[in-house]
């Protein structure tokens, strides 16, 4: 499965633009620009209520096979206005995709080559199928071994995309539970270390926004960092760029708009090799 070291080309919400929001997109406009990170809009998302990419655009398994899960989020069933026609933006794109009718959101998928983790909350998403049956058909569309997270319950969107990360060759970036909730960092660990190589961030206490910095964009050799105005912004950064020794970090400051609405980078994007 193709891994975000593997991708070279970012598309982007054209509701990001919009009034509330363009101060980050600008940001994030001009750091793609100033690294030579080929980017464009996503058609169809002219809407301001479409400022996110990630959730409902397809899983890139590998050069030619995209997988369009069934994109019915428990969060927007009374809202279907913030879901744009995928079927209208692939044929623009002219992009062909396999389809499923499992439900599962991108920004719960986080590749990590064989393997790809994702929050046990697609166990809830998808009662219909029975789990082993459920695992095997992510296995097969994905090309990759599932390993299953327990979900942080205090986040709305169960997404495992704000909880760790892949940093390659086997080893990922956990979020700093080990500063604020110790009993799902125990669950965490005992999950992901017959699989991986772990690295903490740590940030000393609580933040209430410490699952935003992990939700960057991560395209080719480039890693672009959420800064959001807080204390822990720089500390953040650091660890990060440390984790990534062999990638370029840049900070996009002014996500702190984009933070409130529940997403950031990685939800704002969708990233894939062109």
């Amino acid at each position: 499965m193709l891994t975000n070291f593997d991708t070279n080309k970012v598309f982007i919400a054209k509701g990001l633009s919009s009034p509330s929001y363009c101060h980050a997109a600008q940001s994030l406009f001009s750091a793609l620009d100033n690294q030579q990170v080929e980017w464009g809009l996503l058609p169809g998302t002219d809407s301001p209520l479409h400022i996110w990419a990630r959730d409902y655009m397809p899983v890139q398994v590998s050069d030619k096979k995209f997988v369009r899960f069934n994109y019915s989020p428990d969060y927007l069933c009374d809202s279907p206005e913030f879901k744009p026609d995928t079927s209208a933006i692939l044929s623009e794109l002219g992009i062909t995709v396999i389809d499923t009718d499992l439900v599962v959101d991108g920004g719960n998928v986080v590749s990590c080559g064989d393997k790809v983790i994702m929050t046990d909350k697609v166990f809830r998403e998808n009662p219909h199928v029975a789990q082993s049956r459920l695992i095997d058909a992510l296995t097969r569309l994905l090309e990759a071994q599932v390993v299953l997270i327990p979900e942080d319950v205090y986040e709305e969107y169960g997404h495992a995309d704000g909880m760790v990360r892949y940093m390659g060759e086997g080893n990922v970036l956990l979020n700093n539970y080990c500063d604020f909730d110790k009993a799902l960092r125990k669950r965490l660990l005992a999950t992901l270390k017959p699989h991986f190589n772990i690295t903490e961030l740590h940030y000393g206490t609580f933040t209430a926004n410490s699952w935003a910095y992990l939700n960057f964009l991560h395209v080719g050799q480039h890693i672009f960092i959420p800064m959001t105005g807080d204390r822990f912004d720089e500390t953040a950064f650091n660890q990060i760029a440390e984790a990534y020794p062999d990638c370029h970090c840049h900070p996009v400051p002014h996500c702190e708009t984009i933070v409130t609405e529940g997403g950031v980078l990685n939800c704002t994007t969708w990233n894939i090799q062109g």
